[in-house]
């Protein structure tokens, strides 16, 4: 397996270094895996380095969703209710519009938790909270503005990374080092590794709407499909964000009949956006995200894991994507803190983070191509009016779908 890397000799001659720092772990992604795993380790009294490539955690797309299985993780930590005293909705069942009638399709209030709700909190707030209650530790280190360009290999093991930052070029020596990078990971590329894609039917346009004092409180999510269309509405407090589900490869066809088309078209799935709808005057205004869903054959090699998004992009159904991140961070703690404190790490420990984590991850992703293919694809079918499947009636099969969404296959819990 080809690895974009260079030994230290090599390195220091091409890019002058700055300065070389040294540290147990070097999480190179500020996202909801690294930022929690670098708490985790921190609590441990790992050193610990988190690098993250832009210089806030603000972003236009990211999940805001922190399910019943993140807050008992948080509970455990001892900060949930700390947490929960940032500015948040609460979102107790998830239902769709269709054919004039409200389909509960999952109903989080039969779980057996403390917090049996989905949590609505914007994930630049949930970022900064956790980083700040890691900064708590003087063995954990954030480094912002911190770009990841080459990792360093020495004997066939990586043993650090060289990032682009402040001042030039900068040089990270650890005994392991994490891509906890997203989607779009850098690490995973430098490494050679090759995912295992699939292709769902949709792509979503993101885009934000401002609140009226009239509107509808406490919505959390709502869906709604009407006419070959899904709109999912989402309660961010001060105004609302808006998710318009399309069919894969229509978008380009969508600007070219214009942003007119497209106000007509939300209008009349949701007509009481209609004296506001003028605010979205163009496409600027509109975020493409191209769903995807894969998962990495390998996540490890010699020095090196990969974890959340990095292994495994999941596609938007469910809103699963930061709780599996986040399971994969504490299953990464659990097994990797003894061996990084005992500086004894093998190849074998990365595995097994791997092994706890891979069938988790292969049945969700199943799930979420059953509700693509069965209810998402239904829905943007504009010859026929969309009825979600009868089967989602059973009392049986949504509690399991609760218990899906809520604590995903299993529960995660802290070891340590």
């Amino acid at each position: 397996m080809a690895v974009n890397s260079i030994e230290h000799s090599e390195l220091t001659q091409i890019h002058p270094v700055i300065d070389s720092q040294e540290t147990n772990c070097c999480i190179v992604g500020g996202g909801p895996a690294g930022a929690v795993l670098a708490l985790l380790l921190a609590r441990e009294n790992i050193p610990v380095m988190l690098l993250e490539t832009h210089k806030d955690f603000d972003r236009e797309f990211r999940g805001d969703t922190l399910h019943p299985s993140v807050m008992e993780i948080m509970e455990q930590l001892g900060i949930a209710e700390k947490l929960l005293e940032l500015p948040h909705t609460k979102m107790h069942k998830l239902s769709i519009q269709a054919a004039g009638n409200t389909n509960t399709l999952v109903d989080l209030t039969c779980l057996k938790t403390k917090y049996p709700y989905i949590t609505i909190l914007p994930q630049v707030k949930f970022l900064e909270f956790i980083t700040a209650e890691a900064q708590r530790y003087p063995n954990f280190q954030l480094v912002m503005g911190a770009n990841a360009q080459e990792l360093i290999q020495e004997n066939g093991e990586i043993c650090g990374i060289r990032y682009r930052g402040h001042g030039g070029w900068h040089e990270v020596r650890s005994t392991l080092t994490i891509g906890a990078d997203g989607r779009f990971s850098r690490l995973r590329q430098l490494a050679g590794f090759e995912p295992i894609k699939t292709s769902p039917p949709m792509d979503v346009l993101w885009f934000r709407l401002s609140r009226n004092p009239g509107d509808v409180k406490d919505l959390g999510v709502a869906g709604r499909a009407a006419g070959g269309h899904l709109f999912v509405q989402i309660d961010r407090l001060d105004y609302w964000q808006i998710g318009y589900v399309i069919l894969k490869g229509s978008y380009q066809k969508l600007r070219d009949l214009g942003i007119e088309n497209l106000q007509k078209s939300i209008v009349k799935i949701a007509p009481e956006f209609g004296d506001r709808i003028e605010q979205l005057k163009d496409w600027s205004q509109i975020s493409f995200l191209s769903v995807e869903s894969s998962r990495l054959p390998r996540w490890y090699r010699p020095g090196l894991l990969l974890i959340g998004d990095a292994a495994h992009v999941m596609s938007p159904v469910g809103g699963v994507g930061i709780n599996y991140a986040i399971q994969d961070a504490v299953v990464a703690a659990n097994v990797l803190s003894t061996p990084l404190k005992k500086h004894h790490l093998h190849l074998w420990d990365l595995a097994e983070v791997q092994r706890q984590r891979e069938w988790p991850t292969r049945i969700i992703q199943t799930f979420q191509s059953l509700v693509q293919e069965q209810i998402i694809k239904g829905a943007l079918d504009i010859d026929r009016q969309f009825t979600p499947p009868p089967v989602l009636k059973l009392p049986i099969v949504r509690k399991l779908l609760a218990r899906l969404i809520g604590f995903g296959v299993d529960r995660v819990r802290l070891q340590n």
